[in-house]
């Protein structure tokens, strides 16, 4: 069956795109022209240039599809020009469902994010139903996949769109070019520049549990539902000392109070204004740092069949892939 990817030249679309050219199927990538394309090397998968804000480029690589698999998404905590992050999450979602729809794609998996569900406030792991709203988005990346998810939602009421949701979690491992946020954590931790934390913590996951779960919903998930692809609830410190028994580091001892880190968070995004270059500490993710984002992948589990491995594994073949690509001694 003829397969569309958006986003496989990224962290977690790169991994969905190695499982499905590993399963034999016949998959054509939707690329930016001039973009990264470390994740696409030595799979067998056809490729097209097109761009989610350019409907005829989506009608092109649409034609022949039956599955979409849309991936792509813009995540960054911290952006010169926020409103790029809702021309490509929001804006390009809509365009893309739309044209599978008029293509008649049979079935969509959309990745989503579990940036856009709701916390527990007792710090109990959420899932699917927890409430939420849109005034409980901290920044630009929560707001837009907020919107967009709320988008396809709309288009399989009204229209019938055929997706299912997957909600990943925070993803490590191998393939994590840009880096994401959280590979920088491990950049940073095994390389000597984390010597502090705050008290925090997340749902870390292997990159590749992530992507067989968005197989497993193209096989098994319903329409309109949504599943969390997750892994292990650990603080920051934990997963900070994970990362040191593996690289040989010392784990950093010192724990910040968030209003301190709050006011350095200040100083870099001022002087980003100047630079126009990601300060290396965003006011967003001190906010978000501010709640445990814990959360349980039971539903996938129970209705999909998802499993995950120990998370040291994760954090082993970052570091490994990171070291292979030169980013780390």
């Amino acid at each position: 069956m003829g397969i569309l990817i958006t986003g496989a030249t990224g962290f977690v679309g790169g991994a969905v795109l190695r499982q499905l050219a590993v399963a034999g199927h016949d998959v054509r990538a939707l690329v930016r022209p001039g973009g990264d394309r470390r994740n696409l090397t030595g799979l067998a998968v056809e490729t097209v240039d097109g761009d989610l804000r350019d409907l005829p480029s989506l009608e092109r690589a649409l034609r022949g599809r039956r599955i979409l698999f849309h991936v792509a998404a813009d995540y960054r905590l911290w952006a010169s020009r926020p409103a790029e992050l809702y021309e490509t999450n929001v804006v390009g979602t809509r365009n893309i469902v739309t044209a599978a729809l008029a293509a008649g794609v049979e079935r969509i998996v959309y990745t989503s994010s579990v940036a856009v569900l709701g916390l527990n406030s007792d710090g109990r792991p959420a899932d699917e139903d927890t409430p939420v709203a849109f005034a409980d988005m901290i920044g630009h990346y929560k707001r837009s996949k907020f919107l967009a998810e709320a988008e396809v939602r709309r288009l399989v009421a009204e229209r019938g769109a055929p997706v299912v949701i997957v909600n990943p979690s925070t993803p490590v491992g191998p393939g994590d070019v840009k880096p994401t946020p959280t590979g920088r954590i491990v950049l940073d931790a095994v390389s000597g520049r984390m010597p502090a934390y705050v008290d925090t913590g997340l749902n870390f996951v292997h990159v590749d549990d992530v992507a067989a779960g968005h197989l497993l919903a193209l096989e098994r998930g319903r329409i309109g539902e949504r599943y969390i692809l997750g892994g292990v609830n650990m603080t920051l410190k934990e997963a900070l000392g994970e990362i040191a028994a593996l690289s040989g580091c010392p784990p950093p001892r010192i724990r910040l109070p968030h209003g301190l880190v709050m006011a350095v968070a200040l100083v870099f995004e001022a002087w980003s204004l100047v630079t126009r270059a990601e300060p290396r500490v965003s006011l967003t993710g001190v906010r978000l740092a501010r709640k445990k984002m814990y959360f349980s992948a039971a539903k996938a589990q129970r209705e999909l069949g998802y499993t995950n491995r120990p998370v040291w594994e994760a954090f082993r073949d970052a570091i490994t892939w990171f070291r292979d690509q030169g980013r780390l001694p």
